[in-house]
C-alpha cells in the first residue's frame, strides 16, 4: 500500500515543479590553494608580494630580471593592444643597413636585438636627471645587485641604460633598460662603443624612429623610419660603470629636436613609436648593421611618470649650466607653442637627419 502511495505522489507531480537530484559532495579547497585563491591585500607592491611567494615556496626565487619587467612607472604591455606602457617590437621592423650597403646602398630588415629588453622608467623631477643607474633607489641595480649578493646569480650580467632628459618647468627622462647575460667580446662593436672614447660613440650611436600610430602632424614632423646620429645632434654623456653603461641624451641641447619631442609630447596619448638604439657600421666589416635594442611606447600618459628628487640640484656647476640655458625655465607646452613656426620646414627636417645619419 505504502510503495502504491508513493507511486501516485510521483505521477501527480507538478511537471513544471523541479525534481530532486543527488549532488556531488562539496569539494573544499585546502587552505594553502584558498590562500592563492584571494587576491593580495590592497596596497601591497605587486613585485613585493611575488617575492613573498617565492620566499614562501622555498629556494627557487624568480629572476631578477622578470621583476624589473613586471615593475616600474610604466607596466610592459601587450605589443598591438596594450596602452599607457611599454613593449619591445622585433628587430625586423627596422630597416638598417644590410651586407653590401656600401656599394649597393639597400638597406634591409634587421636580424633581433643584441640586448634583451629589461624595463622603461618614466621620470619627472625639479631638475634634469644624470647617471640614473648611480642612484641608491634605482630599481634595475638594486635588483641586480640583490640577486648577485643574496643568490649569486647574475654575476655576468650587463646593464645598458638610455637617459633621453626632456627639458623643462618640470624635467622628465625616459630610461631605457637593456641587458646581456654573453659575455661582450672585444673586438665587436659594441664593445668598442663601450670602451673607446666619446669620439667614437658620437659618431656612432644612432637612434631610429618609427611611428606606429599617430596624427599625421607628429608623423610629417617626426617622420618614418627616420634615422638620426645622436652623438652629433643632440649632446649626448656616456658614463661606464663595473657591470653597466648608461648613455644620458640631453634633448634641450638642440632646439630642432626639443620642438620635434614636445610637438610629439602634445599628443603623446594618442601616439605609439617605435624606437630602436645601434652603433653605425661605417666599414665592409662591420655589416650587416644590428639593433642593440628597441622599445615600442604605446600612448602614455603625462600624468603617469613617477616623481624623483634629483640628486644634483645641490651642484653649483650644474645648477649653473642650467640657468645660462634660457629655455630651461620655459614649460615644454610654452616651446611646442613657439615651436609650431617651425612647422613649415618640417619636412626638411625630417629628411635632412635622415640623409645625415646615412652618409
Amino acid at each position: 500500500m505504502r510503495e502504491e502511495r508513493g507511486r501516485r505522489r510521483m505521477l501527480d507531480w507538478p511537471k513544471d515543479r523541479p525534481s530532486f537530484r543527488c549532488l556531488p559532495p562539496r569539494v573544499v579547497p585546502s587552505n594553502a590553494n584558498f590562500c592563492a585563491s584571494i587576491s593580495p591585500t590592497k596596497g601591497e607592491p605587486e613585485d613585493e608580494k611575488h617575492l613573498n611567494q617565492e620566499n614562501n615556496h622555498g629556494e627557487n626565487h624568480e629572476d631578477w630580471k622578470d621583476i624589473v619587467r613586471r615593475g616600474g612607472s610604466l607596466k610592459e604591455v601587450d605589443l598591438d593592444q596594450g596602452v599607457n606602457g611599454w613593449a619591445s617590437p622585433p628587430g625586423s621592423v627596422f630597416m638598417v643597413r644590410g651586407r653590401n650597403y656600401f656599394v649597393k646602398k639597400l638597406k634591409s630588415p634587421s636580424a633581433d636585438w643584441i640586448l634583451k629588453p629589461l624595463g622603461v622608467d618614466w621620470l619627472k623631477s625639479n631638475a634634469k636627471l644624470d647617471h640614473v643607474l648611480a642612484r641608491s633607489d634605482n630599481r634595475v641595480m638594486r635588483a641586480l645587485e640583490t640577486a648577485q649578493v643574496t643568490e649569486g646569480k647574475g654575476l655576468k650580467d650587463f646593464v645598458v641604460a638610455v637617459n633621453l632628459q626632456v627639458p623643462g618647468k618640470e624635467h622628465y627622462s625616459a630610461v631605457f633598460y637593456f641587458v646581456t647575460e654573453d659575455p661582450i667580446l672585444p673586438g665587436t662593436l659594441l664593445y668598442r662603443f663601450i670602451h673607446e672614447d666619446d669620439a667614437f660613440r658620437n659618431s656612432r650611436f644612432k637612434l631610429i624612429n618609427r611611428i606606429v600610430r599617430g596624427p599625421w602632424i607628429v608623423k610629417a614632423t617626426v617622420g618614418n623610419h627616420a634615422a638620426c646620429l645622436l652623438g652629433k645632434a643632440l649632446t649626448c654623456h656616456y658614463i661606464r660603470g663595473p657591470n653597466y653603461f648608461e648613455i644620458d641624451v640631453d634633448i634641450g641641447s638642440s632646439t630642432v629636436a626639443t620642438y620635434i619631442l614636445h610637438l610629439a609630447l602634445g599628443y603623446v596619448t594618442s601616439v605609439s613609436v617605435d624606437m630602436a638604439f645601434l652603433i653605425e657600421s661605417q666599414a665592409d666589416d662591420e655589416l650587416p648593421e644590428r639593433i642593440l635594442g628597441a622599445v615600442r611606447i604605446a600612448q602614455i600618459e603625462m600624468e603617469s611618470a613617477a616623481y624623483v628628487e634629483s640628486q644634483t640640484t645641490q651642484d653649483k656647476g650644474t645648477a649653473a649650466c642650467q640657468g645660462s640655458n634660457p629655455q630651461s625655465n620655459l614649460s615644454w607646452r610654452s616651446r611646442l607653442g613657439r615651436g609650431f613656426s617651425l612647422l613649415g620646414n618640417s619636412g626638411k627636417i625630417s629628411k635632412t637627419e635622415d640623409k645625415g645619419a646615412d652618409k
